[in-house]
């Protein structure tokens, strides 16, 4: 019984996932719900703990550094940056 337990809770917790990742903005919808639905379940517990973390981060700040206009100074941020993009394609 627990392990449906475990897989109910882990659910609950994508569904708040996706629904944390829609985003003011297309083009960071297109980066984060595609990520979140294909690739965020291999991450390691710690790669989830800064993707967790990078979407906590302003519309700005994510759209500029998606689109290369600007660098992320936290390394652990920038490196799931460039993950997400070479996991997403569009």
């Amino acid at each position: 019984m627990l392990p449906l337990k475990q897989s109910e809770e882990a659910l609950k917790d994508k569904r708040r996932l996706r629904w944390a990742c829609r985003r003011g903005m297309l083009e960071l919808d297109v980066l984060f719900e595609p990520f979140v639905d294909q690739a965020y379940d291999e991450l390691s517990e710690e790669q989830k703990a800064v993707f967790r973390r990078l979407i906590t981060c302003d519309d700005p700040d994510l759209f500029a550094w998606f689109m290369g206009h600007q660098k992320c100074e936290d390394k652990e941020l920038a490196e799931m940056v460039q993950f997400m993009l070479s996991r997403v394609k569009v």
